[in-house]
């Protein structure tokens, strides 16, 4: 649903294309459903910023509320071409760790990539499904915020039904663990989103989950209303898979409300 210059687009499209093709080398989110990413891509010369924001709704395993987590993005569609689309972005994201002393402070390396190429539905033929080959956050600072996450989705949508995604992905097993320390860096990726005309052309909803007991598993639902042509806010609730797994220094994953603001520039 979310769609997380001109000049330059040659550049862009060979950095992307570089990104994608590390991917056997090697949150920031490029165009996604509520929390996984999703086969759609910005427009060729469309900026899109968005403005996510994560608020816990219970206490974490400690009986601690802390803090949630704040992600300001810039994705830029760099492909001309139609059939084979693609995508680069940057995003800011702020874990709520205030101990700056600490070493291993996420929010000392606040600085994420990423990109994606994907083919829309009906592109290799009448009928196929839209496939997509994505990374995203591809942080700054080794075993500490460069989780390298890579994946590839297939999404079809269905009369009535609406668009079914499904997917795998895979990341850097040092910073992708339970709650035990061991590796928990693959997983499934499924969503199912629909517009709704039936009750308003501004109406879209979604559920999608992400695999793994690592902090990045989560089940999500929720529903995003368009404001105007180029402004819409997803409206979102997060559901973790692992209660127990760190996603910083000092807080564990609690349950969180989403709210997530796409403009398009």
């Amino acid at each position: 649903m979310k769609k997380k210059v001109s000049v330059f687009s040659k550049f862009y499209l060979s950095v992307a294309i570089g990104l994608i093709g590390s991917i056997g080398n090697s949150m920031a989110t490029g165009s996604t459903q509520i929390w996984i990413p999703s086969t759609d891509i910005q427009g060729f010369k469309t900026v899109h910023l968005g403005i996510d924001n994560y608020i816990r709704t219970q206490a974490d395993s400690k009986g601690i509320y802390g803090s949630g987590m704040y992600d300001v993005g810039v994705t830029t569609g760099i492909s001309p071409f139609s059939k084979v689309q693609a995508e680069i972005g940057i995003d800011y994201l702020n874990m709520g760790d205030n101990n700056l002393s600490n070493a291993k402070n996420y929010d000392l390396h606040p600085v994420y990539f990423n990109g994606k190429i994907a083919l829309p539905e009906d592109s290799l033929f009448k009928g196929a499904p839209a496939i997509a080959v994505g990374a995203y956050n591809f942080g700054t600072k080794t075993n500490l915020t460069n989780y390298n996450i890579v994946y590839a989705l297939i999404a079809k949508t269905i009369p009535v039904v609406g668009r079914i995604s499904a997917g795998y992905y895979s990341g850097n097993k040092t910073l992708l663990v339970d709650e035990n320390g061991k590796p928990s860096n693959t997983g499934l990726l499924l969503s199912w989103d629909r517009a709704m005309p039936e009750i308003s052309d501004k109406l879209w909803l979604a559920v999608d989950y992400q695999g793994g007991e690592n902090y990045l598993g989560a089940l999500n639902v929720g529903f995003s209303w368009a404001f105007s042509k180029n402004v819409s806010v997803i409206f979102g609730y997060d559901i973790y898979n692992n209660k127990n797994a760190f996603y910083n220094s000092n807080n564990v994953n609690a349950n969180s409300f989403t709210t997530q603001l796409d403009i398009n520039l």
